[in-house]
C-alpha cells in the first residue's frame, strides 16, 4: 500500500515538475508560430510588390533600351560633344523625342533670366501651382512668398516644381504666354524636336531629342546667372518662422572630380532618370546629355563611365 502512494506521489511530483515544461513548449511553438506567420506574410508582400508593374518609360516602350553602347550605359538615350569643336563623341538614340521631365527648367530659367525681371519681386505660391499632374509634394506651401530670385534658385538647383510652376505663372502675360515664350525660343534656338506645355516638367507632353538639348545646354551656358544657381549645392531660405534647407539634386556638383559649369536633373515614370550637363573633363568642355536611364543612380553613374573613358580615349592634347 505504501509502496502504491509512493509511486503516486511520485507520478504526481513528476506531472507538476513537467507542467512548466510542456507551458513553455506550447510557448515555443506560439513564438514559432507568430515567426513563421510573419515571414510568410512578409514574403507574401514581397511577391505581391514585384507582380505590381513598374510603368514602363516612353524609352522602353519603343524599344530603345536593347540599343547597345560600348559603354553599357542604363540610358537609353546618350550624347556626348565637345562644346568648343562640336566633335561628336558619343551618340546613342540622340534623334529620340522623349519626354525630358525637369530638364525642362533649364529653359524656364532660361527666359526668366533674359527677361531682366526684377529679381526682388515678391512671389506668393498659390493653388495654382499645386501639382494636378502627378501630386507631387513640396514643401512651399499656398500663401508662401519667395522672391524671384529665391524661386529660381530653388528650381534649377533643387528642381521645385512648385517655383518653376509660380515663376511661369507671374511672367508678364502669364502662364500661356510663358509656355508660348518657351516653344518660340526653342524654335529660335534650332530646336525642332522640342515641345513644351507647361514650365515645370510634370507633363510627359514636354518632350525633346538629345541634340536639341545638347543646343540648349551650350546656349544656356552663356548665363552666368543660370551657370551659378544650377551648380549650388544648398540653399537656404526664409519661410515665416522657417528655415527650409535645400540641396542639389545632382550628387556630381559635390564631387570634387568633376567640375561642372552646367547641370539639370529631371525625373517623371514616362521619362526615366535624365540629367544634361556642360563639364571640363580631361582639358576639354563637354556637353553631356542622359535621357531615360534606367535607375535612380544610374544617371549619374553613366556620368562617370562617360568621364573615365574620355579621361582614358578623348584627353586633350597638350599644346605645343
Amino acid at each position: 500500500m505504501k509502496q502504491f502512494f509512493l509511486i503516486t506521489a511520485l507520478s504526481a511530483c513528476c506531472a507538476m515538475l513537467a507542467l512548466p515544461t510542456q507551458a513553455a513548449t506550447q510557448n515555443q511553438k506560439t513564438s514559432n508560430y507568430k515567426v513563421k506567420s510573419s515571414v510568410v506574410k512578409t514574403h507574401f508582400r514581397r511577391k505581391v510588390e514585384k507582380a505590381i508593374p513598374t510603368k514602363p518609360s516612353f524609352g522602353q516602350i519603343a524599344g530603345l533600351h536593347a540599343t547597345a553602347d560600348d559603354l553599357a550605359l542604363k540610358s537609353s538615350v546618350a550624347y556626348v560633344i565637345d562644346q568648343d569643336t562640336n566633335e561628336v563623341l558619343l551618340s546613342k538614340n540622340d534623334q529620340a523625342v522623349l519626354p525630358i521631365a525637369s530638364i525642362t527648367k533649364l529653359m524656364t530659367g532660361l527666359l526668366i533670366s533674359e527677361a531682366k525681371l526684377a529679381m526682388d519681386e515678391s512671389i506668393t505660391i498659390t493653388q495654382d501651382d499645386v501639382d494636378t499632374e502627378k501630386g507631387s509634394s513640396s514643401r512651399l506651401r499656398v500663401g508662401t512668398t519667395l522672391t524671384r530670385g529665391e524661386l529660381l534658385h530653388l528650381a534649377l538647383m533643387a528642381s521645385e516644381n512648385r517655383a518653376a510652376h509660380a515663376l511661369g505663372r507671374t511672367y508678364p502675360g502669364g502662364l500661356s504666354a510663358f509656355v508660348s515664350l518657351m516653344n518660340g525660343k526653342a524654335n529660335q534656338l534650332g530646336m525642332h524636336d522640342t515641345r513644351y506645355v507647361e514650365p515645370t516638367g510634370l507633363s510627359s507632353q514636354n518632350q525633346s531629342s538629345a541634340k536639341d538639348l545638347a543646343t540648349l545646354v551650350n546656349f544656356a551656358y552663356n548665363d552666368s546667372l543660370l551657370r551659378e544657381l544650377s551648380t549650388s549645392a544648398s540653399y537656404e531660405v526664409e519661410v515665416g518662422n522657417r528655415t527650409l534647407q535645400y540641396r542639389t539634386t545632382n550628387r556630381l556638383v559635390k564631387n570634387p572630380n568633376w567640375e561642372i559649369g552646367l547641370q539639370k536633373t529631371g525625373y517623371i515614370s514616362e521619362a526615366g532618370q535624365c540629367l544634361v550637363m556642360q563639364a571640363k573633363v580631361a582639358g576639354r568642355k563637354l556637353i553631356m546629355v542622359f535621357l531615360d536611364s534606367a535607375g535612380k543612380l544610374s544617371r549619374i553613374a553613366d556620368a562617370e563611365r562617360v568621364r573615365r573613358w574620355v579621361e582614358s580615349n578623348h584627353a586633350a592634347r597638350p599644346q605645343t
